[in-house]
């Protein structure tokens, strides 16, 4: 009894990581209020800046996109994976992606997105060269190589645990069923 009333409270539990999920929406919003004024302030200056301006404030604005996304993505990720399922169908006007992004996937796409903001802040500091110590620099492109290699590294190590499991699998089937080999 006294387990299984335990197990029941931790099931329960689960629902202390909502609050958490509706702080990380108020945080896009933030991060649309921080864009919009990027923005004004490109619009504000058309006249007077030069490409190199416009293009770094551009940049800008797909980081923030790009970080928006970023949480959205986590957030509706998390809270399939540990509160509740959420029903997509195509009436209710969902993504596809809803309801079918496991681990591995959305560490693979939380990695890519990562390197995507960080390949988009050493363009950044590459069309800002002058401005930029040689230091600084060398640290900015440490950190992206750091964030590809591990990328690569995940991806590489999921795909040897999947088809591992999928090899395990088949030598698992017995003769005389479905997937027999020759």
């Amino acid at each position: 009894m006294l387990k299984r009333l335990l197990e029941h409270y931790l099931f329960l539990s689960r629902w202390l990581l909502a609050p958490f999920f509706v702080m990380l929406t108020l945080g896009l919003f933030v991060l649309m209020v921080n864009a919009a004024r990027h923005l004004l302030s490109i619009l504000t200056s058309i006249g007077s800046n030069t490409e190199d301006r416009v293009i770094l404030g551009l940049l800008g604005l797909i980081d923030s996109t790009l970080t928006g996304a970023l949480v959205l993505l986590v957030t509706f990720s998390l809270y399939e994976n540990f509160v509740s399922s959420v029903p997509a169908t195509r009436r209710d006007g969902l993504p596809n992606w809803m309801g079918g992004i496991d681990f591995t996937q959305l560490k693979l796409k939380l990695l890519t997105t990562i390197v995507a903001i960080s390949a988009i802040k050493l363009l950044e500091a590459f069309m800002d060269i002058p401005k930029i110590d040689d230091r600084d620099l060398n640290y900015y492109i440490a950190i992206h190589l750091t964030f590809v290699v591990s990328t690569v590294l995940f991806a590489f190590s999921d795909r040897v645990t999947i088809s591992g499991q999928v090899e395990k699998r088949s030598d698992e089937t017995p003769k005389g069923e479905a997937g027999e080999r020759d």
